[in-house]
C-alpha cells in the first residue's frame, strides 16, 4: 500500500482524469509539480535526440537499481511507433558490460547511468570522454537530464510504493531485490 494515501476523486480526476492510475491519484496530492515532471517527459519524448532503444535500456537499468518496481513493469513503445523492448534484449541489462546485443554507445551509456545510480561522484572527465566517442553535446545533456530523472523520479516512486502489489508482474512482487529481466511476461 503506498505511503501516501491516494487523493480522493475530485481531486485527481480534476489532475488526470477518471482513468488516473494509482500512482497519479497520489501525485495529484501536488498535482501542478506532477504534471510538470509528466510534462518533462512528454517534452523528452517528442524532442528527443537520442535512440529510443537506448532511452528505454537505460530507463530500465535505472529502474532497477532505484527497485523502483513501476518503473521496472513498464514497456513503452516508442514515439515513431518503434515497438517496445524485446525481452531478449532487457534479459541483457543483467550483465551490460558482457552483452554481445548492446552496442558500444549503449555500453557507455549504460556505465554513465549505472555509475549516476549508485555512485554519482564516481563520474569523471574519463566517463564523459567514453559518452563523447558515441555523442554530441547535446544528446549527452538530454542523457544527463533524463538519467537524473530516471533517479530521481523512480527513488520517489520506489519508496512511495505507488503501486499495489497486486497489479505487479508476480516475479516484482514481495520483499528482496527483483529485476525487470526476471519477468517471465510482460504486458506494453
Amino acid at each position: 500500500m503506498s505511503r501516501i494515501a491516494p487523493t480522493e476523486p475530485d481531486v485527481y480526476e480534476a489532475a488526470f482524469g477518471p482513468d488516473a492510475t494509482n500512482a497519479e491519484k497520489v501525485f495529484a496530492h501536488a498535482p501542478e509539480i506532477a504534471k510538470a515532471y509528466l510534462n518533462f517527459g512528454a517534452v523528452a519524448r517528442e524532442h528527443t535526440k537520442l535512440p529510443f532503444r537506448l532511452v528505454e535500456l537505460v530507463r530500465l537499468r535505472v529502474a532497477f537499481h532505484n527497485q523502483c518496481r513501476l518503473c521496472m513493469s513498464l514497456r513503452y513503445e516508442g514515439p515513431q511507433g518503434e515497438q517496445a523492448l524485446e525481452e531478449g534484449l532487457v534479459c541483457s541489462l543483467a550483465k551490460p558490460y558482457e552483452a554481445p546485443d548492446l552496442s558500444p554507445a549503449e555500453v557507455a551509456a549504460l556505465a554513465y547511468a549505472d555509475k549516476m545510480a549508485t555512485d554519482h561522484l564516481s563520474i569523471n572527465d574519463a566517463t564523459f570522454d567514453d559518452l563523447r566517442k558515441h555523442f554530441d553535446n547535446a544528446q549527452i545533456m538530454e542523457f544527463c537530464l533524463r538519467v537524473a530523472a530516471n533517479v530521481g523520479f523512480g527513488r520517489m516512486a520506489a519508496v512511495l510504493d505507488v503501486i499495489p502489489q497486486d497489479e505487479l508482474p508476480d516475479e516484482l512482487r514481495g520483499d528482496g531485490t527483483v529485476a525487470p529481466w526476471e519477468l517471465a511476461v510482460v504486458s506494453s
